[in-house]
């Protein structure tokens, strides 16, 4: 397992659209590895392939519920509800801001094991699925912020003095 270098904002591998993966292989499988280490190095929640520079379309998810989350090639087909939040993403280091997101949903998806299933999501794992699917589209959070872009650390440190 490795430590893989974040692409972030500026970066064009980012507004690409991602490729389906067709079968496992032991390369692909070192990536969602790879994707998990790095992911964690970087204190974040999720992480999608091209952000480690790779045009699959491969997310990982730790939300800290006790699971880890590989998902291969996948599609939301069901959302419920609105919530507005703030969100982040490692490839805009120190930046936040304000996003609505679904409140619960559904995506169909293959494991790390080519097996298809469907995983629902609520509140801050729904946001992961959403956030890390956009980018396998080209998207970033950015593309919906509402208002600006705000300092990281400083909107943490509003919230903790609430």
């Amino acid at each position: 397992m490795a430590i893989r270098q974040i692409r972030t904002i500026g970066d064009e591998i980012l507004r690409k659209e991602c490729k389906p993966v067709k079968l496992m292989t032991p390369r692909t499988q070192d990536l969602i590895e790879d994707m998990f280490e790095t992911m964690y190095e970087e204190n974040g929640v999720g992480l999608a392939a091209p952000q480690v520079g790779v045009l699959k379309q491969i997310v990982v998810i730790d939300v800290e519920d006790g699971e880890q989350y590989v998902l291969i090639n996948p599609k939301i087909v069901e959302t419920e509800g609105s919530v507005t939040g703030y969100e982040g993403c490692l490839s805009v280091p120190g930046k936040t801001g304000k996003v609505t997101r679904p409140t619960r949903v559904k995506v169909r998806a293959y494991d790390e094991n080519m097996e298809l299933y469907e995983l629902e999501g609520e509140d801050l794992l729904a946001r992961a699925i959403c956030h890390e699917c956009a980018h396998l589209h080209g998207e970033l959070y950015v593309d919906l912020v509402e208002g600006e872009l705000e300092d990281a650390d400083k909107v943490q440190e509003d919230e903790e003095e609430e």
